[in-house]
């Protein structure tokens, strides 16, 4: 259903991302996994078309994605939705605005201009915070939110764009390990009861390992693992990495239970 082929990102002299080629098959969720300036990012958007490929080709369903143009480009954006670290919300805006957002791109401009929207995508909206467990919020700012609250009102809105891909950039980098479980749980969840593929670029190995049913490791730009999440051994994570034999997951750990184990008593944010 999802074709990569030598698909590759240069800015200037650099390559970000270096002929990744794989196919995704079937609906699944997918971590990516790897050191900063890996080339995660920029794959990702360059599957939004955010970013533009160098070269290289990417199809959907038979579908060339690079060549889309214009309004292609938009409907394929609601196709794929994507999530963001910072969330990327309206902060003086309630959260069922935030949330109704997601249905931008096949309104009207005259709609949009007054901010008019059906009472069908109103309740639509309100049954998808009442699924992530914010209904309660709905009206509140966005900005009154804690980082995991605005992090599932942004899967909200990328629901409220019924995709057949979700991508998330980096979503729980900047929250402590409980929203953190609770924010890949929905992801987990959403994949599982709606048969949506999930691609995540995640920071820490135990969060690959337990949500995803895929694992690609990248380095460099290029595509150094790919397998099951059983495959993801230590060894294959300091390949990854570039890392020496001293390299230790637990000091990326998102677990809480490696932190109390660590830290008795701690539950430190994540490093971003």
């Amino acid at each position: 259903m999802l074709v990569f082929d030598k698909l590759t990102k240069r800015f200037g002299a650099n390559t970000a991302v270096d002929n990744v080629s794989f196919t995704v098959d079937r609906p699944m969720m997918i971590g990516i996994i790897g050191a900063s300036g890996a080339g995660k990012s920029t794959l990702l958007r360059m599957m939004n078309r955010l970013t533009d490929a160098s070269s290289g080709a990417l199809a959907f369903e038979g579908q060339n994605v690079l060549a889309l143009k214009g309004a292609a480009v938009r409907a394929w954006q609601s196709q794929c939705a994507m999530i963001f670290q910072q969330f990327n919300l309206v902060p003086r805006m309630d959260v069922v605005s935030n949330v109704l957002h997601g249905t931008l791109n096949r309104r009207s401009t005259l709609a949009t201009l007054f901010n008019l929207y059906p009472q069908a995508d109103i309740h639509r909206a309100i049954d998808i915070l009442e699924r992530l467990g914010i209904a309660d919020h709905a009206a509140k700012r966005a900005e009154a939110l804690s980082g995991g609250q605005q992090q599932r009102v942004a899967i909200a809105r990328a629901l409220m764009q019924d995709p057949k891909i979700i991508l998330a950039d980096e979503p729980i980098a900047s929250l402590d390990p409980m929203n953190a479980q609770i924010v890949m749980d929905a992801l987990r969840r959403i994949h599982e009861e709606d048969g949506r593929t999930v691609i995540a670029n995640l920071h820490t190995l135990d969060t690959a390992r337990q949500y995803c049913d895929r694992v690609i490791g990248m380095r460099a730009g290029r595509v150094v693992f790919d397998g099951r999440p059983e495959q993801l051994t230590t060894g294959a994570a300091r390949d990854i990495y570039g890392a020496n034999a001293g390299f230790s997951e637990h000091a990326t750990s998102t677990s809480i239970a490696a932190l109390e184990r660590a830290q008795p008593g701690l539950a430190p944010k994540i490093p971003a």
